[in-house]
């Protein structure tokens, strides 16, 4: 990998690849963690204040929007002042929700905390960030195994911080959980010092460096492939919100024992990391559209299977292992993609929007699985609206073209 020789402010330090990806992905973790565990608190809010799925449905809806709008916000800023900022600010606002949600006493503020601040908080420090930065540090030709390494990272999370969470509210309450998971957050300022550059300190090679941002905007927006791509990562967001929110609660609605949700949540989150890792490399070596196609047909399978079969402990396991697998496979070459396109310059904000996609999906899915759970007593019209979305995944994902954008001068 190339070495980073990018200087900090004019501090004159120079942190190698290796730090800067072992931070990422630490951040990864760390940011992807209490938010995928979000489903384990639902239960003991909802039992302690007496609100309805609904609620707490609504709450991570807005989370996921609030994330959705805010990566492109945030990605701009970390293209144009550096990553570091966005992180670390990113750190704050999380650690600030997770306590908000702590000591909620009302929706409102389950709204605001647990929602609007979480949601910006991961916006500010998620994967669209962390991958760009790693993008502008090793060459094109290891970008889709890097992006891999990132995802899989958030993976690891999803896995550490299920478990993690489930102990800390049987021993000590949803609340104090909270507030634990609020003062871990803290530590992302700190582990991003080494993320500081911007899209400018670039040492892969790269052209139209002076492009703005409104003609980056403009160009990638009347690009087919890229409508395209935004149009499918909707789908990965609808299935996979709804999914972490809402399995826990389905779980018990179906008479099975909790410890399986636990368990079920914590083992997508690790076979999440072998399958973004494989994802990496497959991506790396074969067409990025036709793979994608084939991992929204995987999903649409593995539900279908899933439903039609009695459902018990067993399958419920076995499940959570299929869909770990196919779990985040989807964004190392989704990112992959925008960087063909379009190069590295401005990699944060036009990722951003294709994730924002993703989190309009992500707020169907979550509110819908609670309003529905609530007025028909049922998950299962959401489950079968997810099989149908990911076979239409699969077909705008087929059509893409992985080239650089046509212009005079092209983008690394």
């Amino acid at each position: 990998m190339n070495q980073n020789t990018t200087e900090a402010d004019g501090i004159g330090w120079k942190p190698p690849v290796w730090l800067i990806i072992t931070c990422g992905c630490t951040i990864a973790l760390l940011a992807f963690g209490p938010r995928s565990a979000m489903g384990f608190f639902q239960e003991p809010i909802l039992q302690d204040k007496g609100w309805g799925s609904t609620t707490f449905g609504l709450a991570i809806a807005i989370q996921n929007l609030a994330w959705g709008l805010g990566q492109p916000v945030f990605g701009a800023l970390a293209d144009r002042y550096g990553a570091y900022r966005s992180l670390a600010v990113g750190g704050i606002i999380y650690a600030i929700g997770l306590y908000i949600m702590a000591t909620a006493d009302a929706p409102i503020w389950l709204h605001i905390g647990g929602g609007v601040l979480v949601g910006l908080g991961v916006a500010a420090g998620s994967f669209g960030i962390i991958l760009s930065v790693f993008a502008r540090n090793v060459a094109p030709e290891q970008r889709s195994f890097v992006f891999g390494m990132g995802t899989a990272a958030g993976s690891a999370g999803m896995f550490l911080f299920s478990p993690l969470s489930a102990g800390l509210i049987a021993n000590f309450g949803w609340s104090n959980a909270l507030v634990v998971l609020s003062a871990m957050m803290l530590l992302i300022p700190l582990l991003a010092i080494p993320l500081f550059g911007s899209s400018k300190d670039s040492k892969i090679p790269q052209e139209n460096i002076n492009q703005t941002i409104a003609e980056a905007l403009k160009e990638a927006m009347s690009h087919k492939s890229y409508l395209l791509l935004i149009s499918g990562f909707f789908v990965c967001g609808f299935q996979v919100a709804f999914i972490t929110a809402h399995f826990p609660k389905y779980i018990a609605d179906i008479g099975i024992a909790p410890i399986y949700a636990v368990w079920a949540i914590a083992l997508i989150g690790l076979f999440n990391v072998f399958g973004s890792l494989a994802s990496g490399i497959i991506g790396q070596r074969y067409s990025k559209p036709y793979f994608l196609s084939l991992i929204y047909i995987g999903r649409s399978m593995a539900v279908t299977i899933f439903l039609l079969l009695p459902q018990t402990p067993t399958s419920v396991v076995i499940f959570a292992i299929v869909m770990g697998l196919l779990w985040l496979s989807t964004v190392a070459p989704t990112n992959a993609l925008v960087a063909i396109m379009f190069g590295t310059r401005h990699l944060g904000m036009l990722g951003g929007v294709v994730f924002f996609s993703h989190q309009i999906g992500s707020f169907l899915g979550v509110y819908f699985g609670g309003y529905l759970r609530d007025t028909s007593g049922s998950y299962d019209v959401v489950w079968w609206l997810g099989v149908a979305l990911g076979l239409f995944a699969a077909l705008v994902h087929w059509p893409i073209k992985e080239a650089p954008v046509e212009r005079t001068a092209v983008a690394a």
